[in-house]
C-alpha cells in the first residue's frame, strides 16, 4: 500500500515514550516519513520489586512483582530530553507525544492521582504499590473470578477465551481488597499506569479504550454487574463504578495537552498534543504495519504478546481478549500471549552457562547469548534429545494458569549449555504455535506473521520460529517498535494524519518473509511439537496437578515461618 502524507512541513516531529519492565524510552520521529532520529533510554532504578519493599526491607512474598511510580516519571525527566537533543531538532517543532506501558501494570492512586505508595500513610505496605504485570500471586483470586463467571454465566467471559488472568485488573484489585482492606478503602482510583503516565503529562484523568477493554473487562459499553461484584465480595460491589469507570478514549485520540511543569521535565513546549495512552504490545502494529485482518504481530521480549485483527467476532478459548477497535478503528482486535520468552533465555545464561563457557565468551568478544546461540545453531534439529515447556513464568495463552512451571525432559550426564539453551529457545516457538493454532480454530485467520522487539535480532531464533510455524517470519525494521507506535500514534492525535491506519503506512516498516521454513526442519519440529503437545496437556490440562502441588509445597515453606531447633 502506498499512501502519500499530507502536506507539511519536513520538520514536524512527534516524540514516542515506551514504558517498559526495566527501562523506559523514548523516540523522536519525522512525521512525513517515520524516520527515527533520535533516541535515548533511561534504566529504571528500582528495576523490578521481587524481594522487599523499598526503605522498609520488608520480605516480600513469593509471586510479587511492584514498581515504583518515580522511576517511571524519571523517563520523563530524562529520556524524553535527552533524545530530543540526540535528534537534534528544535522542541517547538515537536507536535505530539504519546506513551505506551507494559499491561496490567495498575495502582491504587487518590482521586488527584497521588499514588499511595507515595504518601506517608500507606508506603510501607506493599498493596499500595504498584503491580506490574508479571505480579501473579493473584492467581487464587482469578480463580475465583473465573469460576463465579462461569456459574452465572456472564457474558464477558467468553470474550476473554473463558479465564480472566491473574495479571489482570480485577484480580490484583481483588487481592488487595482481600489481604489490606485498609489500602483498597484508601484507593480512590484504580489505574493502568497507561493511564497514570499520561495523567502526569496533561494534569487530568483519562483512560484509553485498549487497556478497558483487555486488562478491565469493558465489553459492550460496561464493566462486570453490581451483582457479579458483590458476590465475589460484598465491599468489591462498587469497584468498576468507583474506581475504574470514566469516559474511555479511542487510540489515536488527543486527550490533552502538556502542563507547564510536564513541559519542564521532557523539555517540549507547554500545549504539546498528548495522545491516549496505550499498550505497549498493541501500539507496535502500526509500526510493523500489521494493522490489516490478520497480520499477527509477536512483540517478543522479556515476554512475548501476540495481537492479531479480524474482521469479526471471535470466541476463541485461552486468548486473553477480543476488544472492539482494540488496536484499530474499525477491526476486533485479538491478543494472546507468553508470560516469559527473553527471561526463560536469561534465566539460563544465569544458571546454566559453566566456567569454560564464561572464559570463551571473554576471549572471542560474544556476550553470553551470542556464544549459546552460535553453539546451538551448529546443532541438527532434534540433535539434544530434549523437549521443554516454556512455564517458567506461568502459563498466559492458551491454558490462562500462572502456577503452571517449566519442564525440561530429556537430560542427560552429556547435555550441554546450548543444547538446553536450543529447547528453551524451541519451546517458545512451541508456546506460539498453539496461540496461532488456537487462533485460527476459533475462526481468526492468521495471514502473516510478524516480529518486533528485541528477540527479532537473534536470527537462530527467527529460523526456529519460521520452521516450526511453517510459514514465512516477517520483521519489523525499527528497534523501538513500540516507542514508534506510540509515535505514529502521537502523529494522529496531532492531526498529522487522519487515522492510524493512514499514519502506519507512511511511517511504518516492515521486511517480509525475511526468515522462510526449511521442510526438512519443520519436518522434525512437527514432530517435537507433537512431544511437546503431550506434556503440554499432561501437565496443563490433566487430572495430574503435580506443578500446582510443587507451589503449593514451595509457598508453604516460604511463607511459614521455621522452628527454632
Amino acid at each position: 500500500m502506498t499512501v502519500t502524507p499530507p502536506a507539511q512541513d519536513p520538520d514536524r516531529y512527534v516524540v514516542g515514550v515506551d514504558f517498559g519492565t526495566l527501562s523506559g524510552r523514548a523516540v523522536v520521529v519525522r512525521v512525513r516519513d517515520g524516520e527515527e532520529v533520535g533516541t535515548a533510554v533511561h534504566d529504571y532504578p528500582h528495576a523490578v520489586i521481587e524481594s522487599d519493599l523499598p526503605g522498609t526491607g520488608r520480605p516480600l512474598p513469593p509471586d510479587w512483582a511492584l514498581q515504583h511510580p518515580e522511576d517511571w516519571r524519571e523517563v520523563l525527566r530524562t529520556a524524553v530530553p535527552a533524545a530530543v537533543a540526540a535528534a537534534g531538532v528544535d522542541p517547538a517543532h515537536v507536535i505530539g507525544i504519546a506513551t505506551d506501558f507494559t499491561a496490567c501494570t495498575v495502582l491504587p492512586v487518590l482521586a488527584d492521582g497521588t499514588p499511595l505508595a507515595e504518601t506517608s500513610a500507606w508506603s510501607g505496605h506493599p498493596h499500595a504499590w504498584p503491580k506490574l504485570w508479571k505480579h501473579h500471586a493473584a492467581q487464587p483470586q482469578a480463580d475465583r473470578i473465573n469460576a463465579l463467571a462461569h456459574a452465572r454465566g456472564e457474558k464477558w467471559i467468553s470474550r476473554y477465551g473463558g479465564k480472566i488472568s491473574a495479571e489482570w485488573q480485577y484480580a490484583k484489585a481483588l487481592q488487595v481488597l482481600e489481604e489490606d482492606p485498609a489500602v483498597y478503602a484508601a484507593c480512590e482510583r484504580w489505574i493502568e499506569a497507561a493511564d497514570w503516565i499520561v495523567w502526569q503529562l496533561t494534569g487530568a484523568e483519562s483512560r484509553n479504550t485498549c487497556t478497558a477493554g483487555y486488562k478491565g473487562i469493558h465489553q459492550d459499553g460496561s464493566y462486570p454487574s453490581e451483582d457479579y461484584l458483590a458476590a465475589l465480595h460484598p465491599q468489591f460491589a462498587d469497584f468498576a463504578r468507583t474506581r475504574l469507570e470514566h469516559p474511555l478514549s479511542p487510540l489515536g485520540s488527543r486527550v490533552g495537552a502538556l502542563t507547564p511543569q510536564a513541559a519542564q521535565w521532557t523539555g517540549l513546549p507547554a500545549g504539546t498534543a498528548v495522545a491516549a495512552g496505550n499498550v505497549d504490545a498493541h501500539v507496535a502494529a502500526p509500526a510493523a504495519r500489521a494493522v490489516d485482518d490478520g497480520q499477527l504481530l509477536a512483540i517478543m521480549g522479556t515476554s512475548t504478546c501476540h495481537v492479531v485483527n479480524g474482521a469479526t467476532l471471535a470466541d476463541v478459548p485461552g486468548i486473553c481478549g477480543v476488544v472492539e477497535d482494540g488496536i484499530v478503528t474499525g477491526s476486533y482486535g485479538y491478543e494472546a500471549g507468553q508470560s516469559a520468552v527473553g527471561d526463560i533465555f536469561a534465566w539460563w545464561l544465569r544458571q546454566g552457562v559453566p566456567a569454560d563457557y564464561l572464559a570463551e565468551a571473554e576471549t572471542t568478544g560474544e556476550d553470553l547469548h551470542r556464544l549459546l546461540t552460535r553453539k546451538a545453531a551448529a546443532q541438527p534439529v532434534g540433535g539434544h534429545g530434549l523437549v521443554a515447556l516454556d512455564w517458567m513464568n506461568g502459563n498466559r495463552s492458551t491454558l490462562v494458569d500462572h502456577h503452571l512451571s517449566g519442564v525440561i525432559v530429556g537430560l542427560t550426564l552429556a547435555t550441554r549449555p546450548e543444547e538446553v539453551y536450543r529447547a528453551l529457545l524451541e519451546a517458545t516457538a512451541f508456546g506460539t504455535r498453539v496461540i496461532v493454532e488456537a487462533l485460527e480454530r476459533g475462526g481468526v485467520p492468521v495471514t502473516e506473521f510478524i516480529v518486533t522487539g528485541g528477540l527479532k535480532k537473534n536470527d537462530l531464533l527467527m529460523r526456529i520460529y519460521a520452521d516450526v510455524l511453517r510459514r514465512p517470519v516477517s520483521v519489523a525494521e525499527s528497534e523501538q517498535g513500540p516507542a514508534l507506535g506510540s509515535a505514529i500514534h502521537a502523529a494522529v492525535a496531532a492531526g498529522a494524519y487522519p487515522d492510524v491506519r493512514t499514519a502506519a503506512a507512511a511511517m511504518g516498516r516492515v521486511r517480509q518473509g525475511a526468515y522462510l521454513p526449511d521442510p526438512a526442519a519443520a519436518d522434525t519440529y512437527d514432530r517435537l511439537f507433537a512431544e511437546y503437545r503431550a506434556l503440554h496437556d499432561h501437565f496443563g490440562r490433566g487430572a495430574d496437578k503435580l506443578l500446582h502441588r510443587l507451589r503449593d509445597i514451595r509457598n508453604t515453606a516460604l511463607t511459614t515461618p521455621s522452628e527454632a531447633p
